[in-house]
């Protein structure tokens, strides 16, 4: 048997109307891509084009990456801006 090392994302986008949306993936760049113009995005985010990549972190499973979104995805909008301006400043140091 061989271990499984697909790397989770959780992540967030800014979409066109300043909302967020919290999502998980094994592709980044391609779930972007499908947020900004596939079928395959997410029904929230179809109408609010162009989203941006606003945080991400990675995971080593799902289940960790499905846990921590349901995380974000409890917390109000101001505690997930502190979040990602947070990581921004950080980046930036």
């Amino acid at each position: 048997m061989t271990a499984d090392k697909t790397t989770w994302y959780v992540y967030m986008v800014f979409c066109a109307d300043d909302t967020l949306y919290t999502g998980i993936t094994t592709d980044l760049e391609r779930r972007i891509q499908e947020h900004n113009g596939s079928a395959r995005g997410a029904r929230y985010t179809r109408g609010r084009q162009p989203v941006r990549l606003a945080y991400y972190e990675k995971h080593p499973t799902r289940s960790a990456a499905g846990k921590r979104e349901a995380y974000l995805k409890g917390l109000g909008p101001k505690a997930k801006r502190g979040l990602i301006m947070n990581r921004v400043s950080l980046s930036k140091a």
